[in-house]
């Protein structure tokens, strides 16, 4: 058993590239947009 399959991570296959990939995309997309966001609002010309 991989070190990835204990903790928040129970099931199997949690440490498969496809699942790292699609987690890292979330987590990195929702970081740029918040990143976006924050700049957008800083920024705003009313």
């Amino acid at each position: 058993m991989s070190d990835l399959d204990r903790g928040i991570m129970k099931f199997k296959g949690a440490d498969s590239p496809a699942v790292i990939a699609i987690s890292a995309v979330v987590v990195l997309g929702g970081v740029a947009f918040l990143i976006w966001w924050g700049i957008q609002t800083a920024y705003t010309v009313s």
